[in-house]
C-alpha cells in the first residue's frame, strides 16, 4: 500500500504548490472568461469531509487520504455540522473522506441526521465494508436508509486495480455484494447504491448513460450484481492525479483538452451551486475540491462551521480557478455526476 504526497513530502503535497503549479500553465482562457461568475442556487447539501484516514491509497484520490493520514474531524465541530442541520432547512448530509466510515462518531451522524429528517448519502469506498470490525455497516445503512455512494473505476480489475491497488476490484464485489444482500441497488429496492467511474488516464469519460449500461450488464452477467445508477465523474487535476499528470508529461495536454471542452450548459449544473463543503477542521468551502486546494469563499462569507449562515450562503459568489474545467468539460461533473446532456 502507498503513502500519500505529504508521507513522501513531496513536493506537490501542498495546496499551494499545487495552484501554483496549476496557475502558470499556458491555457487559452481562464475559468472565469469561460464562466463568468457563478454564483450559488440556493442550498441543498451539507458536505462534510470527516478526514484524511482511508484504507486505501488511491493513485488518482484527490483529498491525498490514506492509512497513513491522522487529520480526523474533531468532536467540537462535528457537533456544529449536526446542529447546523438542526437549525436550518438542508435537506441532505453528505459524508465523504477518506474513507468515512473510519470515523469514531459516522453512525452517531447518520442516526442523528435521519431523526432529523434529513437525506444521508454515504461516499463509501466499498473494500470498507469487507473489514472485519465493519462488516455490520451494510446492515446499518440499510436500517437506516442511507443512500450509497460507491467507487468502482471500471468493471473489471486491470484498470481498477491499476487506480485503486492491487486486489480491490474483489474486495469491491465483495463489497457490492454484501449491499445487494441487505436490498441496496436492487430492482424496485427504495435502497439506493450509485456507481462512481471515472477514467484511468488522461482522458474525459465516455457518456454516463453508455458506461451505465456497460456497467450493469457486465456486473449483472459476470457477477450477479445489482446497482440503482452510475455516475462518471472527470479526474480533478488536482493532488495525486496532478502529480501523475506532471510525471507523465500529460499535464498540459489534459488541462488543454478541459479547457477545450467546456460546456456552458454544464457549468449551470455544477455541485458548489447548491451545496457547502465542511473540511475535517471546520473551515468552510464551496465544493470538496475548493476544500483540498485551500480556496476559500469570498470576502463577506462565513469562514468556519461555527458562524455558519444559511441566507448567506445561499447567494454567495463560488470562488473558482483552472481545476474547475474539470467539471464543465463535455457533459461536465459533480459529485452527483454529468452535470448536462
Amino acid at each position: 500500500m502507498g503513502l500519500s504526497l505529504l508521507s513522501q513530502q513531496h513536493a506537490l503535497a501542498t495546496p499551494q504548490a499545487q495552484k501554483a503549479m496549476l496557475g502558470q500553465l499556458p491555457l487559452a482562457r481562464s475559468f472565469d472568461d469561460a464562466a463568468g461568475a457563478l454564483t450559488a442556487a440556493g442550498l441543498e447539501t451539507l458536505q462534510i469531509n470527516v478526514g484524511k484516514k482511508c484504507n486505501q491509497t488511491c493513485h488518482h484520490c484527490h483529498v491525498d487520504a490514506g492509512p497513513d493520514r491522522k487529520e480526523v474531524m474533531p468532536d467540537d465541530v462535528l457537533d456544529a455540522c449536526l446542529d447546523v442541520l438542526r437549525r436550518t432547512t438542508i435537506p441532505m448530509l453528505d459524508i465523504t473522506g477518506g474513507a468515512p466510515e473510519l470515523h469514531p462518531r459516522f453512525e452517531e451522524m447518520v442516526i442523528r441526521a435521519r431523526a432529523l429528517g434529513r437525506r444521508v448519502l454515504d461516499r463509501c469506498n466499498l473494500t470498507i465494508l469487507t473489514v472485519k470490525r465493519h462488516d455490520h455497516l451494510p446492515q446499518f445503512l440499510a436500517e437506516h436508509g442511507v443512500e450509497v455512494v460507491s467507487s468502482l473505476p471500471y468493471h473489471s480489475a486491470g484498470p481498477t486495480d491499476a487506480q485503486r491497488g492491487d486486489g480491490v476490484f474483489e474486495k469491491s464485489l465483495e463489497g457490492l455484494q454484501k449491499l445487494n444482500q441487505v436490498g441496496y441497488g436492487m430492482p424496485g429496492s427504495p435502497l439506493q447504491l450509485t456507481l462512481v467511474t471515472n477514467p484511468a488516464g488522461a482522458f474525459l469519460p465516455a457518456p454516463q448513460a453508455q458506461l451505465e449500461a456497460d456497467f450493469r450488464r457486465v456486473l449483472r452477467i459476470r457477477h450477479g450484481i445489482e446497482f440503482t445508477r452510475l455516475i462518471a465523474i472527470t479526474n480533478m487535476p488536482i493532488s495525486r492525479y496532478l502529480e501523475w499528470l506532471e510525471r507523465s508529461g500529460n499535464l498540459q495536454r489534459y488541462m488543454e483538452k478541459l479547457v477545450g471542452a467546456f460546456n456552458p450548459a454544464a457549468a449551470q449544473g455544477v455541485m458548489c451551486r447548491t451545496m457547502v463543503s465542511v473540511g475535517w477542521d471546520g473551515r468552510l468551502f464551496d465544493c470538496d475540491f475548493n476544500q483540498m486546494l485551500e480556496i476559500e469563499m469570498g470576502e463577506g462569507n462565513p469562514r468556519t462551521i461555527f458562524d455558519f449562515q444559511e441566507a448567506v450562503l445561499k447567494a454567495r459568489q463560488i470562488a473558482v480557478g483552472p481545476h474547475c474545467f474539470g467539471c464543465t468539460a463535455g457533459q461536465g461533473s459533480s459529485c452527483g455526476g454529468a452535470t448536462a446532456g
